[in-house]
């Protein structure tokens, strides 16, 4: 073989093995022969209109307001053309992660899987998927076990220092749930009517000591251990929620400002105020916190960290968007993010998958509790 062959058949291989590592990630399985029907989340649900036929205060029509005509379908959106991962370079953030850090691709699944990640005691991560009821364990090399099973459209999750774990069902007659060490319904009513008639679904979850938790629903709410349902705030669009490490602040995502209330000894809140404004673009979504106080709030060009006293520290960039974030590992000194979208065979972007990559960090998670 010739010299030019020998050159030719090497700057082959190494345009395939760049071009195989633009998504960092393995082409999405196939999908099973018989596969289970899917869950069906609350709005979606037809019986739902019969369901909320006898609620005290229907809840708003989908698209915002209350009554009238249904809003206009939205004009038909041209499909994007297949992106793969983005580049990104991370910066140090002084105490929290060394410069030039990279992103590890760990496991991925189609569908809408993977909401609301949390870590556990041994170094793994639980990961709630929406689609088939389940929960999976995550380990550090990438393989999953099945841990909980029938989570009625289960999403998001939380443990709180107890060790008891919490999550949202999302299917009718939406709840927020205790799946371990027993299970029980902790609230599915909210002043006398079933919590799918405040609209929507139960997003996502922090629970606390005291067997109570608190959750987002397109408003803040309060569900204390008797199950007994308040709201709170105003003017407030809030996704991602936890509590402070001594659980008397709550941190709530609202848009590109993160929000905090007072937590009073008897789990009610007060002193809502805007506690920090993000940075980068993008709404802010899931939220973790650290063993030093900061928040790590997840976006769409990567984890957003606010110190203590709310000053922006700076930005952990992600090869996409991400949803959902936390500690874990066995030092909880690993970061792991849950983003959307993968690249399936033909080279097809699938924005309907769920991702999970982690990174080493210099800061360590609160080991108080999973969350």
């Amino acid at each position: 073989m010739t010299s030019k062959w020998i050159l030719t058949i090497a700057v082959c291989l190494l345009v395939s093995m760049v071009l195989l590592g633009q998504d960092q990630a393995p082409n999405l399985p196939p999908a099973p022969a018989n596969p289970r029907p899917p869950s069906i989340s609350s709005p979606d649900h037809p019986e739902l209109p019969a369901l909320i036929a006898s609620c005290t205060i229907p809840p708003p029509p989908r698209g915002g307001g209350r009554g009238g005509a249904a809003p206009p379908a939205p004009p038909a959106r041209v499909p994007a053309r297949p992106q793969g991962p983005r580049a990104y370079t991370v910066t140090e953030i002084p105490g929290v992660i060394a410069a030039g850090q990279q992103w590890k691709f760990l496991w991925q699944e189609a569908g809408n899987n993977g909401d609301g990640i949390v870590g556990t005691d041994d170094g793994g991560l639980l990961i709630a998927q929406n689609d088939n009821s389940e929960v999976l364990r995550l380990d550090q090399d990438g393989n999953t076990a099945v841990v909980y099973g029938d989570t009625r459209t289960g999403g998001s999750l939380s443990i709180n220092s107890n060790g008891d774990v919490f999550i949202v069902q999302r299917a009718l007659r939406s709840a927020i749930f205790q799946v371990a060490p027993v299970r029980r319904v902790l609230a599915d009513r909210y002043q006398g009517d079933v919590l799918d008639c405040v609209g929507g679904n139960p997003n996502d979850v922090t629970a606390n000591s005291k067997g109570g938790a608190y959750f987002t629903q397109g408003g803040v709410y309060h569900a204390d251990p008797n199950g007994v349902v308040t709201k709170y705030g105003e003017e407030i669009r809030p996704n991602g929620i936890v509590l402070s490490a001594n659980e008397q602040i709550l941190y709530v995502t609202n848009r590109q400002t993160l929000a905090a209330f007072d937590v009073r000894p008897d789990g009610s809140l007060t002193n809502q105020r805007e506690f920090a404004t993000l940075d980068g673009g993008g709404n802010g979504d899931g939220l973790a916190i650290d063993f030093a106080g900061r928040i790590y709030v997840t976006s769409n060009p990567g984890v957003q960290v606010i110190s203590p006293d709310g000053e922006y520290l700076g930005i952990i960039p992600t090869p996409r968007g991400v949803i959902s974030v936390a500690f874990g590992g066995n030092d909880k000194r690993t970061l792991f993010v849950l983003a959307r979208g993968a690249i399936d065979a033909d080279g097809n972007e699938v924005r309907n998958a769920a991702q999970v990559y982690s990174i080493a960090m210099t800061t360590q998670g609160y080991r108080g509790r999973a969350k």
